[in-house]
């Protein structure tokens, strides 16, 4: 049916960082039909009451991983409740199209997915039905069988692009001619059927210590693939960076910033160091972020209000890797309980775990036991609520490195750590929430279900940094999270409150809204017939979500409704206001 809509007495926050205004929006058939004052209702129109509430576009989530798991939650709750109207996908490189012709090569990109993301294997390999080769036919498929309450957006990975020309030689050489052909006949598939654009990384290592297949390519491939970009003025190519481990980041962007110029693509990079153990490196990144911007490039650093929480548990988590610790990381790589337990118990095994712990990451707070948090029992054995430290105490067992193996031979695999967060520089983010070359709203939802929940952490700007604290205006945070998003990738029908956008909106009120508490749901597939969990939370909530004008989020619940479309960038010219200083 059509949703014809008023929503009255609110005032208008409209995404451009103008002035908020006091006005109706009327709504119907999908799109912002009348903005004014005044404005009576129809006959057959809803009235939504909004006084006390600011209107604005739904808000767009930059960075998401929900990839694999819209094929088994559907409904990306809580996305609607914290008035999300589009989601992008198909980061870092990863994404489920193309998808190689190969077994072992289509494995690899579940264990990308696995590994990296925390999307669990068993849906991944049995519920995604893999019916694809080209990401032409993966959106097919999609657009087939797949409803969402929101829009779903998608670039086209570097990592599944070279897996299916070069199988496993891309993992270990540069491409040749040929193959580099190949690869840019796959991006223009991708490309024409309305991808975001290409997505690569150059900061993870896998399971195994191999530097993903993307950082084998040399410049003729990066720059033949930018090329194919390049065609498509909307589009975005995207590189994931590494402030995180082995500090790679500033040689990388300054290549990419190079082959972005000499191509005259869109370039966004993640991003900014923004945390404070990285201090050594944000010099030259904010030096060449400054350059970017004075030679006029449409280079732009997307960044992360929230400082990542890592919640480790010992089936499923890459946070040992990613902390320099490759022996713990080895115990869970390792499946089944009775071998995990095994290996716990090895004198041998306990012996390397022990210098690899003391040879992580200089900056990892896995050094320190009283940083590390023993969360949650699977055998309800305990002790829960103490740090690592305490209980290093309560047992004598004088190593962290053995303490953590006791407790987890005696509590289980499925027990939880919570691992301190890293401390924030807030000064670098109060500056890039008024850059003109930075993108908000990164918050990984949809990945890392058992390690942190992504959703709401544009509430969490609105509340923290708007309301509280008041480091920005609300004009400008709105306008972080929706016109500058949609611009910058191209969605130029949607983002802003103006008669004839797509009606993707929502409606709250700033003193009833939070970035809730993580909590446990159980509605993840485990492949056995049964539920395993991912965190997730409460709604904020907002008043009312509308995504193409229909209700998502309405009367403080979920609705049930699935207007989401598969979308992408516009063709034609781009929008100076996209890659020019605002």
């Amino acid at each position: 049916m059509e949703f014809r809509i008023l929503i009255k007495g609110g005032t208008v926050v409209d995404g451009t960082a103008a002035p908020a205004y006091a006005a109706d929006v009327r709504v119907a058939g999908g799109r912002i039909t009348e903005v004014g004052a005044n404005l009576q209702p129809t006959k057959g129109e809803r009235v939504v009451d909004a006084k006390g509430c600011y209107v604005t576009p739904g808000f767009i989530e930059t960075h998401n991983h929900w990839d694999g798991g819209v094929w088994w939650n559907p409904n990306v709750e809580p996305l609607s409740a914290y008035g999300a109207t589009t989601s992008i996908n198909g980061n870092c490189g990863f994404s489920l199209a193309p998808a190689p012709a190969g077994a072992k090569e289509v494995q690899d990109v579940i264990d990308i997915f696995n590994y990296f993301e925390d999307i669990p294997e068993e849906p991944m390999r049995d519920i995604v039905p893999w019916d694809w080769t080209k990401w032409s036919e993966y959106k097919a498929s999609m657009q087939k069988n797949v409803k969402l309450p929101l829009h779903f957006c998608a670039f086209c990975g570097h990592i599944p692009i070279r897996l299916s020309v070069m199988g496993q030689d891309a993992w270990s050489r540069t491409a040749t001619a040929a193959e580099i052909e190949q690869m840019c006949e796959l991006l223009r598939d991708a490309m024409d059927a309305g991808a975001m654009g290409l997505s690569t990384n150059f900061l993870d290592y896998d399971k195994y210590e191999r530097p993903l297949p993307s950082q084998q390519a040399d410049d003729a491939e990066l720059i033949a693939l930018m090329n194919v970009v390049a065609d498509y003025p909307n589009a975005t190519v995207q590189v994931i960076l590494d402030y995180f481990m082995r500090k790679t980041a500033n040689a990388s962007l300054e290549r990419f910033g190079r082959l972005a110029k000499e191509t005259g693509v869109r370039l966004q990079w993640a991003g900014m160091p923004t945390l404070q153990y990285m201090a050594d490196q944000l010099p030259r990144s904010k030096e060449l972020h400054e350059q970017f911007k004075a030679e006029g490039l449409p280079i732009y650093t997307a960044f992360n209000v929230i400082s990542p929480t890592s919640v480790i548990n010992f089936n499923r988590t890459l946070v040992f890797g990613q902390n320099g610790n490759p022996v713990w990381q080895e115990l869970v790589n390792t499946p089944g309980w009775e071998a995990k337990a095994e290996m716990l118990a090895d004198p041998e095994w306990r012996n390397r775990a022990r210098d690899s712990w003391d040879n992580q990451f200089a900056h990892s707070y896995l050094h320190d036991p009283s940083a590390n948090l023993l969360r949650e029992s699977e055998s309800g054995y305990g002790p829960i609520g103490v740090t690592l430290a305490d209980y290093m105490l309560q047992t004598g067992i004088n190593h962290p490195s053995d303490a953590m193996a006791e407790w987890v031979l005696n509590n289980g695999q499925e027990s939880t750590v919570l691992k301190k967060s890293w401390e924030k520089d807030e000064a670098v983010l109060n500056d890039l929430l008024v850059d003109t070359h930075s993108l908000a709203n990164v918050s990984d939802y949809g990945a890392h279900g058992k390690l942190f929940c992504g959703a709401g952490y544009s509430v969490f700007l609105l509340t923290d940094y708007v309301r509280d604290r008041k480091i920005i205006s609300l004009e400008q945070a709105v306008h972080m999270l929706t016109g500058r998003l949609s611009n910058f990738f191209g969605l130029h029908d949607r983002g802003v409150i103006e008669v004839g956008k797509a009606a993707d909106i929502t409606v709250f009120n700033l003193d009833e809204i939070e970035m809730r508490p993580e909590k446990k749901t159980w509605d993840v597939w485990d492949g056995t017939g049964g539920r395993t969990y991912r965190y997730t939370r409460d709604a904020a909530p907002m008043r009312l979500t509308l995504v193409a004008g229909v209700p998502t989020f309405d009367h403080g619940e979920f609705a049930g409704r699935y207007p989401g479309e598969f979308i992408g960038p516009e063709t034609g010219e781009a929008d100076s206001f996209a890659i020019a200083a605002e």
